[in-house]
Parts: structure tokens; C-alpha cells; sequence
């Protein structure tokens, strides 16, 4: 074999090479929540987490008295439909509520200076009640006003009441707060956001990431993947906002839909920019409730949003907002037959290629597709109750 000189590393290698890992970290999904509730902060309470969960099984049990009706609403096949039902039932009974916001913009509206304030005060005393019982939801925090707006003092100094106001109640910043950050219709609010969480850092001596909301159309040629780093590590994740996005494309008022193909379009921008990234995704929300408390009303719409969540987990959003109690019993039964419907079917596929055997069914899958696979069964893993 004819000898041949030893390879040279082409220059500027290792800091490439550094900047790869740093910015796309290729960790497997860890526990991400299915859902963010959001609740106008006028509203907001340390009976709000209870009162949703209250109503939500309310609802399950006049509606949903087992496995059959499961099936039927849900579309969900017959011998998953009992395990889901009482996945729900428990869930509803344990933990209604994974991620909470506390609005302080869109379902919150413009108030007075000093009625703000107070309503900040009040929201920072039912934080530290929830968080005295135990019952603070994994993920937590406000959100704020927009810059674009044209005030971002009164964001900013909503969020500084309810950072400095938590930390002296409570002792410290509870784990898993989040602040959401809406509207940013140009990149240098970000930046300018990330500047007055690094203050609130140094006077608190907490750590601060970020929500940013996808929202406006202008907004989708700064999503990147050096965006995160570009703000400091902050940029925890992206969530989509249907209604303002498809306001600003003019599309008409009924067509103002999570599975429109202008949201699938914007969806996937956000996939491209963030993927490898760490940054976490999030779609948007249904705005109804049933029309009654009648099992024709609250099924209808249990079906619709059914549709939406599973719109939504097919293109790879794991995560979506609730904005009424009866939306938990659907997100929870869509999210958990989504998951199981493939459960084994994908552990065995792993596990077929981990002994080197055939998975049967003709299946030959690639290295890419076991990662997929496994980072699926952990997704699930995570997930379900």
C-alpha cells in the first residue's frame, strides 16, 4: 500500500466545528409540556389550576362516561380507547395543567398604570400560594405586552413587579418560569428583550430564558438557527399565533384556522430555522368552547379540536395552547392515543435493530429512522401520565 503524507486539518476547522455543537447540541427530546393554558391575568388566582382541572372532569365525566364514547368523539380505535379514558380521568385528577401564563397582553387588554400594578400584585400572591401548595404547574410565568405596541416600559415594568414580587415571597424564583414575549415583528425587539432579562438577571441574581411568539409574517425571515445564540442562550422557544398571523395575510375571518396551509407554511419555517437548536416549538389555539353544556355542543367541539391537536402532532408540534377547561379533556385523550396508537410498534422496530434482526413487515430502516423512532418512544415516554 503506497505511503501517503499525513492529512492536514483545513483551517478554521476546530472553530466551525466548535460553533456546530454549540448551536446545534443534537440532544434527544426531554420533557416538553403537551399544552400552555393561558389565563388573563384580572382572572388569574390560586384557585385557577384547580378550577380548570374541576371543570374539565366535570365535563369528562357527563360526557365521557368510558371507553365507548372514547372511541367515537376521539376517533380513537376501541382497544385504546379504555387505556385513554382513564389516562385522562387521572390526569385531569393530578396535574390538569402542565404550563401556565398569566396574560398580562392579548386576553388581558390595556388598563391603567396602577390597575396593572395591582393586578400584578395579585398574580404574584397566587404564585406564591400555588407554589406554598405544591400545586405551581411545571412551567410557569407571564406574558407581557409586545414592544410593538410602543410601551415597552409597561412590559418591562410588569415584568420586574412579578419577578422581584415572586422572589420575596417565595425566597427564590420557583423552577420552570417562562416569560413570553409577543408580537416581534423586528428581530432588534428580541435583541432589546434579551438586554433587559440580562438586567433583571444581574439585580435578582436568577437565570431568565424567553418565549418568543410567531405572530406576523415579518417576522419569519429572522428565524434561524444562530438565533438563540445571538441572544445569549435565552431563547427557550417559539410559539405560533394563528390569529394575529393570519389577520396580518388578510386571509377571511372563517378561515382563521390552525390547519390552513398559510400556518403549515409558517409551522415549517419555524421547524427549518430551529431545528437541532434545543429551541422548543409550540402551535397555537382553538377560540370556542362549546356553544352549551349540552353532549351535542361539548362533543362538537371536542371533535374540532381533536382535529387541530392531531393536525398539529403530525407536523411535529407536540405542544399547543388551551384557552378553555374543556380543551384539557381533548388535548390529553388526542395527545395519549397519538402516542400509544404506535408505541409498541416503534419499540420493537428499535429494538430489532439493536439485536440486528429483521423488524418484519418488510421494514428496512435507516440509522436516521431508529433515532426517529427512539426520540419518539422517549417524546412518548415523557408524555403520557
Amino acid at each position: 500500500m503506497p505511503s501517503v503524507p499525513e492529512p492536514s486539518v483545513p483551517g478554521g476547522f476546530a472553530e466551525t466545528y466548535r460553533l456546530q455543537q454549540a448551536r446545534y447540541p443534537e440532544q434527544g427530546p426531554g420533557w416538553q409540556p403537551v399544552h400552555t393554558v393561558y389565563v388573563p391575568a384580572d382572572r388569574f388566582s390560586a384557585r385557577t389550576v384547580a378550577e380548570w382541572g374541576e371543570r374539565a372532569l366535570s365535563l369528562l365525566k357527563a360526557h365521557l362516561a368510558g371507553p365507548d364514547e372514547v372511541a367515537e368523539v376521539f376517533d380513537v380505535p376501541s382497544g385504546l380507547a379504555g387505556v385513554v379514558h382513564e389516562m385522562v380521568l387521572r390526569k385531569l385528577s393530578t396535574e390538569p395543567v402542565e404550563d401556565l401564563r398569566v396574560d398580562f397582553e392579548d386576553g388581558y387588554g390595556v388598563r391603567p398604570g396602577p390597575v396593572e400594578d395591582g393586578h400584578v400584585a395579585q398574580a404574584v400572591e397566587a404564585v406564591a400560594a400555588l407554589h406554598a401548595a405544591g400545586a405551581l404547574p411545571r412551567r410557569w410565568g407571564p406574558r407581557v405586552k409586545s414592544f410593538a405596541d410602543g410601551d415597552p416600559a409597561r412590559s418591562v415594568r410588569t415584568l420586574h413587579l412579578f419577578l422581584a414580587g415572586v422572589v420575596e415571597r417565595v425566597g427564590e424564583l420557583p423552577g420552570g418560569f417562562t416569560v413570553t414575549f409577543p408580537k416581534v415583528l423586528m428581530e432588534g425587539y428580541l435583541g432589546q428583550f434579551a438586554q433587559v432579562l440580562g438586567e433583571l438577571e444581574a439585580e435578582l441574581g436568577v437565570r431568565l430564558r424567553f418565549e418568543m411568539q410567531v405572530e406576523a409574517p415579518q417576522t419569519l425571515p429572522f428565524l434561524r438557527g444562530d438565533l438563540n445564540e445571538s441572544l445569549g442562550g435565552r431563547l427557550a422557544a417559539a410559539h405560533f399565533g394563528v390569529f394575529d398571523y393570519t389577520a396580518a395575510l388578510g386571509l377571511p375571518p372563517h378561515e382563521q384556522r390552525l390547519d390552513h396551509p398559510a400556518c403549515d407554511h409558517a409551522r415549517h419555517v419555524m421547524q427549518t430555522a430551529f431545528a437541532g437548536t434545543g429551541v422548543e416549538l409550540s402551535d397555537g389555539s382553538l377560540a370556542a368552547a362549546p356553544a352549551s353544556d349540552r353532549a351535542g355542543d361539548v362533543h362538537g367541539l371536542w371533535r374540532r379540536h381533536a382535529e387541530l391537536v392531531r393536525h398539529s402532532l403530525r407536523h411535529g408540534f407536540y405542544q399547543g395552547w388551551d384557552m378553555h377547561p374543556s380543551h384539557l379533556v381533548s388535548r390529553f385523550a388526542t395527545v395519549y392515543a397519538f402516542h400509544l396508537a404506535r408505541y409498541d410498534s416503534y419499540r420493537e422496530r428499535v429494538l430489532a435493530w439493536e439485536e440486528r434482526r429483521s423488524a418484519g413487515g418488510g421494514v428496512m430502516d435507516e440509522p436516521a429512522t431508529i433515532r426517529t423512532l427512539a426520540a419518539a418512544l422517549r417524546r412518548a415516554d415523557a408524555a403520557l401520565p
